[in-house]
């Protein structure tokens, strides 16, 4: 059953404790790395039959998969991927970045390119559960930002086959090439390449313990989006709230893994109480039953804050994933939240909205970093070069300014190559 606290009453370590998995993967990804590194794709067959059951005569999934894997799709879900890429499409087309230039002194020029990174290394989980939602949600900004060549990776079944749907959702996205390869050998092959899976320059997307350590391991190699943790949702619902709606959105999370987070803070005792009674009917209906329950047995909580506004700086210093907002009037609150991966306004906007079908992206940051960091978008596949430009003229109107500020940080040659080019 979830804990029910009253913030006040009991300690801070209790209200924000957060899920820390209980073991260490590190040199279990540090040996699988160094084995792809060495290996190539010898041991990435190795590793595909000895965690996936499959035994792979090639790594790559072919066209003919592709067009066999689309047909097997049904054709209202086909219809429904589209629907959602075009949402996913119009909100990221307006994160663009354009170049620009600044002339507005006599010759100088100043600037900043913007440019898509050469190659996007995209990891798509499979296992319990299949997410063509990921392909959509990481592959479009990539191919909006301009990135010439997308690579997924995605673990396949037992019959070497990869889930139909994330295949068809990787055609509508414009994926170029997609390789049968999960867990931590999948993200070293992205890093590092091997001679059938090409080496990308960042690696972007979610998966367990052992794809988020790899990824942790890789940084520097390759760029990465950012190390995910466990889903969370966090809920701030006043007293009008309906507890069946509060219940299912926190099951909604509470379904993906037993180590997700589901809170709920509220302004009203009873309602707590009612959430609590409507969780334990609604959790024995789950298809993934056993998964919610550890996760709310272990990880939930209800928070009962005095009033709407503490419970809105509750949520700021959890700086959950996921918040929604359940009250009449959302935008009256919208800026008095800080912290937060994606929020969802309102009594009719549940986190499932913008999972699969509403545009923001759903790839977000986790375990209280959305303190200081942001949602996956198109910047996550750009870099930004500068470039300078001075004449002669121009250079030598400020090149003793050079030189003083270089020598007094002591650096002579600094200075010297400022003035050297105006002494005649």
């Amino acid at each position: 059953m979830i804990k029910i606290m009253k913030y006040g009453e009991v300690s801070a370590d209790d209200i924000f404790a957060r899920v820390v998995p209980e073991f260490d993967v590190c040199d279990i990804v540090s040996g699988i790395i160094k084995d792809v590194r060495e290996n190539g794709d010898s041991a990435l067959y190795k590793y595909c039959e000895k965690f996936d059951g499959a035994k792979l005569s090639s790594l790559e999934v072919t066209k003919e998969e592709i067009d066999e894997a689309v047909a097997a799709v049904e054709v209202e879900f086909l219809e429904i991927l589209e629907k959602a890429a075009a949402n996913i499409r119009k909100f990221h087309e307006k994160q663009v970045r354009n170049s620009f230039i600044i002339n507005d002194e006599t010759g100088v020029v100043m600037g900043q390119k913007v440019i898509p990174v050469d190659r996007a290394g995209l990891y798509v989980p499979g296992g319990t559960a299949a997410y063509p939602s990921t392909v959509l949600m990481d592959s479009i900004p990539a191919k909006i930002a301009g990135v010439p060549e997308v690579v997924i990776t995605t673990p396949p079944g037992r019959d070497g086959k990869v889930n139909p749907v994330i295949l068809a959702a990787a055609k509508i996205a414009g994926v170029d090439k997609i390789f049968k390869l999960g867990g931590a050998q999948a993200i070293a092959a992205l890093a590092y390449g091997t001679e059938s899976v090409p080496k990308v320059d960042k690696i972007v997307g979610p998966g367990n313990a052992f794809v988020a350590e790899a990824k942790r391991q890789v940084y520097g190699i390759v760029s990465i989006d950012m190390i995910a943790g466990p889903s969370e949702i966090l809920i701030v619902a006043d007293s009008a709230s309906d507890p069946r709606h509060l219940a299912a959105d926190l099951l909604s999370q509470a379904e993906h893994d037993k180590l997700a987070s589901a809170v709920l803070v509220c302004d009203s005792m009873a309602l707590a109480e009612a959430v609590s009674a409507e969780l334990e009917r609604q959790i024995p209906l789950l298809e993934r039953a056993e998964i919610a329950r550890a996760s709310i047995d272990n990880n939930g909580k209800i928070i009962v804050a005095e009033d709407l506004m503490a419970a809105i700086e509750i949520a700021n210093e959890i700086a959950p994933e996921h918040l929604e907002l359940c009250v009449d009037n959302p935008f009256d609150y919208l800026d008095a939240i800080r912290h937060a991966g994606s929020i969802f306004m309102g009594r009719n906007c549940p986190e499932a909205l913008g999972d699969y079908f509403a545009g923001p992206n759903h790839t977000l940051p986790t375990s209280g970093t959305a303190k200081f960091s942001s949602p996956l978008s198109v910047d996550d596949f750009v870099k930004k070069t500068q470039y300078t430009y001075f004449t002669r003229d121009a250079l030598a109107k400020v090149a003793r300014d050079v030189e003083y500020f270089a020598k007094k940080e002591g650096l002579t040659a600094h200075a010297k190559s400022a003035v050297v080019r105006i002494e005649n």
